[in-house]
């Protein structure tokens, strides 16, 4: 059963209101969609939803999911997985923490639609151990 096994912790990371924030302690998220268990590590710096701050859009979306936001941040930095289930993994993400059904689906299409700029293809000698490059 998908679920987060740690609870989030985050500080700010640069002592202005940027929008960046560090992990105070790793979250630790459990996975169906992909299999696997995620460790995203202490220390790692996020932005949360990257979400237009065009008011409509940021109020469908925005902040409504920072567990999942974090956890598909560092999936698309480290990229252990193909972009396809990162994103489905930020979809289950938000369902286990109750999103609505129809702000997860804008929220998986908006990263479906507007993510591949920010995928950016990291060399696999610098991939974590046991991604899952074989699944792409």
């Amino acid at each position: 059963m998908s679920r987060f096994l740690t609870r989030l912790v985050i500080e700010n990371a640069t002592g202005c209101d940027d929008g960046r924030w560090r992990l105070a302690a790793a979250l630790v998220y459990q996975s169906d969609v992909a299999d696997e268990v995620f460790i995203v590590p202490r220390g790692f710096i996020t932005d949360l939803a990257s979400v237009p701050r065009l008011p409509v859009v940021y109020w469908l979306t925005g902040g409504t999911s920072n567990e999942a936001a974090v956890v598909h941040d560092w999936l698309y930095t480290t990229q252990p997985v193909p972009r396809a289930v990162a994103d489905k993994v930020l979809r289950e993400a938000s369902a286990v923490t109750c999103v609505p059904a129809w702000r997860r689906w804008l929220m998986y299409w908006g990263v479906r639609l507007g993510g591949a700029s920010h995928w950016v293809k990291t060399p696999a000698a610098v991939r974590p151990k046991g991604s899952a490059e074989k699944r792409a």
